[in-house]
């Protein structure tokens, strides 16, 4: 019998993804519950039950004093000390999209020198001055020691935001890149980096930066949507690729997505 491993998705005040993320998350064999903001800081639901803490899309608090900042205030506030000790025992904390905004307002990002209390890297409005709606190429860095994207080299995935700019001062950018903690990048199609070019890099992220982890690889960060691809029928081509397949005499049979290869990673994580 295979070990459980708990994954809790946070839900509540204008999150709006998470019934997606936890069908991924059980997808991906993980024990999920969705478990709304206000459970985790009145005690009724405990993180000492959980191995996996999603933090989910969505427009916290309307994003009314910018993404992710109220709940990153009301969280730290209330339960900050749990969340760390959360990190420090060695289980895996996700950020997708208003997750991302909210966990590097938090501080849980890019925890150099094990601090995951102060922040020094900030996802802003876009530079094309709306929001996007659109499918992006990412490449996957392989020296990153993410724990999510483990055997995966490049991936398609959906973004939609208003604030997904990466930015930070040179010497924090620097020293991402030296630690390998610069997981994704905006890419073309041929996977080369997208170096800046709209709409490759749909919102001028510094250094094309789509995701980045912390040191230990465990806490993870990225705009893209990875459970909005967890079955081979999200992708907006999927019915030109089974046309193709027919037209060859060929059965389309798609691999699992690598959306959904991404929470497979973490729930395997526990079970190794």
């Amino acid at each position: 019998m295979k070990a459980q491993v708990n994954v809790l998705v946070l839900t509540g005040y204008g999150l709006n993804c998470d019934h997606e993320t936890a069908h991924t998350s059980e997808l991906a064999g993980g024990n999920t519950s969705r478990v709304h903001i206000n459970s985790l800081i009145d005690g009724a639901i405990s993180l000492d039950d959980f191995q996996i803490l999603v933090f989910g899309g969505g427009f916290s608090w309307g994003d009314d004093h910018g993404a992710g900042v109220v709940q990153a205030v009301r969280m730290k506030t209330n339960i900050g000390d749990k969340i760390l000790r959360f990190i420090d025992s060695g289980n895996l904390v996700i950020g997708i999209c208003n997750g991302f905004q909210t966990i590097v307002n938090l501080g849980l990002l890019p925890g150099f020198d094990n601090d995951y209390s102060s922040q020094s890297v900030a996802l802003t409005y876009n530079d094309c001055g709306n929001f996007r709606d659109q499918w992006v190429h990412l490449n996957v860095n392989p020296e990153s020691p993410c724990v999510f994207t483990k055997g995966i080299s490049q991936i398609e995935l959906p973004i939609r935001h208003g604030e997904g700019k990466f930015y930070s001062d040179e010497k924090t950018i620097d020293r991402l890149k030296e630690n390998s903690q610069v997981v994704l990048r905006y890419a073309k199609k041929d996977n080369t980096p997208a170096n800046q070019e709209f709409p490759y890099n749909p919102n001028g992220s510094v250094f094309d930066i789509a995701g980045v982890c912390d040191p230990t690889g465990r806490v993870f960060g990225l705009m893209p949507h990875p459970e909005a691809f967890h079955h081979p029928t999200n992708h907006p081509d999927w019915t030109r690729e089974k046309e193709h397949a027919k037209r060859k005499g060929e059965t389309w049979s798609p691999s699992p997505t690598m959306g959904l290869n991404l929470f497979r990673n973490a729930v395997n994580f526990f079970r190794r």
